[in-house]
């Protein structure tokens, strides 16, 4: 759970430091800081259950072939 905790903080200092240094913003910065990751957490999800089904397709096709060359 620290690694976890200390990588959100890090993901939300990047996020706000580049943002900040961009538009001069606190407030855009602070914005962008919080949208981001959540996001981010979204899209990692669905990504994620892509490569799982990808995962699955790779590993029934292996077996069909172990099948056929048996």
């Amino acid at each position: 759970m620290k690694k976890t905790i200390s990588f959100a903080i890090l993901h939300f200092s990047v996020a706000f430091t580049i943002t900040y240094l961009l538009t001069g913003s606190i407030v855009i910065g602070g914005a962008v800081a919080l949208i981001e990751p959540a996001v981010n957490t979204v899209v990692f999800y669905f990504h994620d259950k892509a490569w799982n089904r990808i995962e699955a397709n790779e590993t029934a096709n292996n077996d069909l072939a172990s099948i056929a060359v048996s």
